[in-house]
């Protein structure tokens, strides 16, 4: 079974960046998409985009679309969330989480069987 690690959360000014990553331990990493979650407080884990097991392909919430993307470095283990342009409404805690297979069409947390602790990014002046 796959643990996931998320770290890079912090406290920034509206319009900072940051760089969140997600280090797994454990068999065939690369062979298992992986997500990122957010969950703001008393608010639903609403899902924020993905990448495949080779990290050729990702898909994106249109909310982030144009600001976050995710990369991954297999050879480290490590999946990259890119926080750019950040506004306050963008404060949640930040969760990856992988799949089974090395593609999922899957948006829900149902979707994911493996999920970090969560990272917070709060956003504010």
């Amino acid at each position: 079974q796959v643990q996931l690690q998320e770290s890079g959360g912090g406290m920034v000014l509206p319009g900072d960046s940051l760089r969140l990553a997600c280090a797994a331990s454990g068999p065939s990493f690369s062979n298992r998409a992986v997500a990122w979650f957010r969950q703001a407080p008393a608010e639903e884990r609403t899902f924020i985009g993905k990448i495949s097991g080779s990290g050729r392909s990702t898909n994106y919430a249109d909310s982030v679309k144009g600001r976050f993307t995710i990369s991954r470095d297999n050879t480290k283990n490590t999946v990259y969330l890119q926080l750019n342009t950040l506004k306050p409404e963008d404060t949640a805690v930040y969760y990856c989480a992988a799949a089974q297979l090395p593609w999922t069409t899957a948006t829900a947390p149902a979707g994911y069987d493996a999920w970090g602790q969560g990272t917070q990014v709060t956003v504010s002046s």
